[in-house]
């Protein structure tokens, strides 16, 4: 299944997509795309439905985050073997983690803010997992059916923050717009493998990213059984997993985003967002 949210920021209404590509309205069936809707009962009744006997809705209505009411939004840092090195920064022995304030996460086609005084954001497509079912000291084996499925994150970053601002990472990542999640939550059983998934983003019709999670340096279910050492995962909590080479931080010379880029990016099997860039 394909889940999602539309309708104005604040306002968003659950929808699924059909086999069709059209969206249909889930609102007299569940009140979100959020908590305990994302257990594995409740999607097996969603699963269960038949998307002809919902409403539809207008195609060119706003597509929102795909998931609501986000607990905790989690990074794992330097999982790439070639993003760390282009980074200049050693691989490390276990997973990084930093955390995202959650009013960054916008919808997947809103507009990219530059914020005040920044003179280094930059891009990251990232694969986003959703939690479905609480997480506590769990192990790798375990993991995955903690996991409700999987979308497209954009971890955009401002380094000049992240890097020189002093203290942990999360100045450089939390600026309101710097969480685009969906188009699309599309359920675990949909992928076969969620670590041989096909990635990349584009600037100005540009390909920097053109990668795959098949090169993550910590895969999905590790992280997941990592993260539920140190703390409980909730249902409806988005882990971003880590973004493979291509930021701008690693070109030469270094590129970062300006107001009037236009930014596409996508990973195989769970959609694509596209994103204007404009001053904050």
């Amino acid at each position: 299944m394909k889940l999602l949210r539309y309708g104005p920021v604040g306002f968003e209404k659950p929808g699924l997509l059909d086999s069709a590509g059209v969206i249909r309205d889930l609102s007299s069936v569940v009140d979100d795309i959020s908590g305990q809707a994302l257990g594995d009962d409740s999607l097996a009744k969603l699963r269960d439905l038949d998307p002809e006997k919902l409403p539809q809705v207008d195609p060119d209505t706003r597509i929102g985050a795909c998931v609501g009411s986000v607990g905790k939004f989690i990074c794992i840092g330097l999982n790439y073997a070639d993003h760390a090195a282009e980074s200049g920064m050693e691989l490390p022995q276990e997973p990084v983690i930093f955390f995202k304030a959650t009013s960054a996460i916008m919808g997947p086609d809103d507009a990219v803010e530059i914020p005040r005084g920044s003179v280094k954001t930059d891009w990251e497509v990232e694969l986003g997992v959703v939690i479905g079912k609480e997480a506590k000291y769990v192990s790798e084996v375990e993991a995955m059916n903690h996991v409700a499925g999987y979308c497209v994150v954009n971890d955009l970053s401002e380094r000049d923050f992240q890097l020189h601002r002093s203290g942990q990472w999360v100045k450089g990542k939390s600026a309101d717009t710097f969480g685009p999640i969906g188009p699309w939550l599309v359920t675990r059983d949909e992928i076969a493998d969620p670590q041989d998934l096909p990635m990349y983003l584009e600037v100005n019709g540009h390909r920097y990213q053109d990668g795959s999670t098949n090169t993550m340096h910590f895969g999905v279910a590790t992280v997941v059984s990592h993260l539920s050492q140190f703390m409980s995962l909730q249902p409806g909590d988005v882990i971003s997993t880590g973004t493979p080479p291509g930021v701008g931080m690693g070109q030469s010379p270094q590129t970062y985003l300006k107001p009037g880029d236009r930014i596409e990016l996508g990973i195989a099997g769970l959609g694509v967002q596209k994103q204007s860039v404009v001053a904050g």
